[in-house]
């Protein structure tokens, strides 16, 4: 083989893996925007549909029922030594980000100021229209933080993830080791479709719990996808190739 045709095969690996490393990037805060939109427009049409008594105080209470759950359960994880001060600056940071940078605070302030008795026109008609939706850009507000609370909790489970993988590649490594001493059979269309769903395992755990319109544990949604993620492991790592 010559030496441009080797360089060329080089160049197509490296460029493979930059391609991937920001598809990956791109398809997870593809994911992570879509779950943020998600539960905003269900939180909006639950105010006017499912919960009119509550209104703006739904979100408020899911703040609050976040902010709980962060301070009673624990107080120390692998990433940090203290997850209420660590998931409160991820939350700060994304308000910082989307609200404040983006001058949408100083907005709401101006539209929040009533405009002068003789002032007509376009002022006095934002200002009306700002008052009629007043509930839902408070909601969206809220629901944002919801969403960055969970997103820090989601991040302090990581090594839960990592953890309950472990397991179940052990697990699968050692019946892989019975099978091929055993003269047991392989299955290669097992192996495939296993591998691929691990990926979409973490996702859609990270999706669901983002989205959810109400407050639920953690554990709920943590543990079951962890759980689901190791046997998905030990299915991949116990059907491996008997012989490399």
């Amino acid at each position: 083989m010559s030496e441009p045709a080797r360089d060329l095969r080089r160049g197509n690996g490296r460029t493979g893996l930059i391609s991937w490393v920001l598809t990956a990037t791109g398809t997870v805060l593809l994911w992570l925007i879509f779950s943020l939109l998600f539960s905003i427009v269900v939180e909006c049409v639950g105010m006017v549909f499912w919960w009119p008594e509550q209104g703006v105080e739904h979100s408020r209470i899911m703040v609050q029922n976040e902010v709980r759950y962060l301070n009673s359960e624990s107080t120390q994880s692998l990433l940090t030594s203290n997850t209420s001060r660590f998931a409160q600056h991820i939350a700060d940071k994304i308000h910082h980000l989307l609200f404040e940078l983006t001058g949408f605070v100083d907005l709401v302030r101006w539209l929040s100021v009533p405009p002068k008795p003789n002032a007509a026109g376009w002022p006095d008609a934002l200002h009306s229209f700002y008052v009629l939706g007043a509930d839902f850009v408070v909601a969206t507000i809220q629901v944002t933080e919801v969403f960055a609370l969970r997103l820090a909790i989601l991040a302090l489970a990581t090594p839960l993830f990592l953890l309950f993988s472990l397991v179940g590649l052990v697990d699968g490594l050692v019946q892989r080791d019975l099978r091929r001493w055993g003269g047991g059979r392989e299955s290669s269309f097992i192996y495939h479709y296993a591998k691929k769903f691990m990926m979409p395992i973490i996702v859609m755990s990270w999706v669901i719990y983002l989205a959810l319109p109400f407050t639920l544990h953690p554990s709920a949604i943590v543990l079951p996808f962890a759980t689901l993620l190791a046997i998905t492991v030990a299915i991949t790592a116990r059907t491996f190739k008997k012989y490399l």
